[in-house]
């Protein structure tokens, strides 16, 4: 069965484009949240052609992206996770896989963008796994 097709970026030229992106791990396997594949998620941002990496949180089980095409602003989103997943999992000789496609949502305005990074960062805290946000090693911020 095919996917629909994307809806076009409608937004005005000036605008960038950016994504927030969720990415799971197959059967929710805890994987991620963990030195070696903070540091293979960092390599693999840094191999992945035409995106830029915004912000970005490592869950147990799941991480979130915000992302922006740096040339062509109709890039494919499914080419940036589809090289991300292969980098990381590369990267740490995983055995494990990930869970096909992602979610992924369009940000219109700055604000959105603010908004969303609250969510992300605040991830960790909500999960239990610390108190405050700034005390989660595995993120890569728009403050940082």
């Amino acid at each position: 069965m095919g996917h629909p097709p994307r809806i076009p970026v409608w937004l005005p030229w000036e605008q960038r484009v950016i994504y927030f992106v969720t990415i799971c791990v197959a059967n929710r396997a805890p994987v991620l949240a963990n030195e070696a594949a903070f540091r293979a998620f960092k390599a693999a941002v840094g191999k992945v052609q035409h995106w830029t990496v915004l912000a970005a949180v490592l869950m147990p089980e799941h991480l979130h992206v915000i992302v922006s095409p740096t040339d062509a602003r109709d890039a494919k989103l499914g080419n940036f996770s589809a090289a991300l997943k292969r980098w990381v999992r590369r990267e740490l000789n995983a055995s494990w896989n990930w869970q096909p496609g992602c979610f992924d949502r369009l940000l219109r305005s700055d604000e959105s963008l603010h908004e969303k990074w609250l969510y992300v960062q605040d991830n960790p805290v909500r999960a239990g796994l610390v108190q405050r946000a700034a005390d989660w090693p595995y993120r890569i911020g728009l403050d940082d």
